[in-house]
C-alpha cells in the first residue's frame, strides 16, 4: 500500500509540473504578445508623429512663400526691422528710475514704518484673542 501512495504521489506531482508548465507557457505567450502589441503602438505612434511634423512643415513652408512674396508685408517687415536694429536702450535712464524708486520706497517706508508696525501688531493681538 505504502508502494501505491508513494506511486500516486509521483504521479501527481508529474502531473503538477506539466500543468504548471503550461501555464508558464501560456503566460510566456501572452507576455511576448502584449510587447509585439506595445511595440506595433509605438511604431505607429512615431509614425503619425512624423506624418504630422510633415504636415505642419509644409504649412510652414507654404505661409512662408506667402509672406515673401508679398510686397507690402515685406515693408511692413523693414520698417519693423530698422525700428529695432536702431533701439538702442537708455541705461542710465533706466538706472536713474530704479534709484529714485529704491529712494521713495526707503522714505515713505522709513515715515511709515512705526504706524504699520502698530497696525500690524494691534491686528495680531486681536487675532489672539479670537480664540
Amino acid at each position: 500500500m505504502d508502494r501505491q501512495k508513494r506511486m500516486d504521489r509521483e504521479m501527481n506531482k508529474e502531473t503538477v509540473k506539466v500543468i504548471v508548465q503550461d501555464k508558464l507557457e501560456t503566460i510566456e505567450h501572452a507576455i511576448v504578445k502584449e510587447r509585439v502589441i506595445a511595440a506595433e503602438y509605438t511604431n505607429l505612434f512615431q509614425l503619425s508623429t512624423g506624418a504630422l511634423n510633415r504636415v505642419i512643415a509644409k504649412r510652414y513652408l507654404k505661409v512662408h512663400q506667402l509672406f515673401s512674396q508679398n510686397k507690402k508685408l515685406q515693408e511692413i517687415q523693414g520698417h519693423y526691422r530698422s525700428a529695432l536694429a536702431s533701439e538702442r536702450g537708455d541705461v542710465p535712464g533706466w538706472v536713474l528710475v530704479v534709484l529714485m524708486t529704491t529712494g521713495l520706497v526707503t522714505a515713505i517706508w522709513t515715515i511709515a514704518a512705526p504706524r504699520l508696525t502698530s497696525i500690524l501688531k494691534n491686528s495680531l493681538d486681536a487675532m489672539n484673542g479670537i480664540r
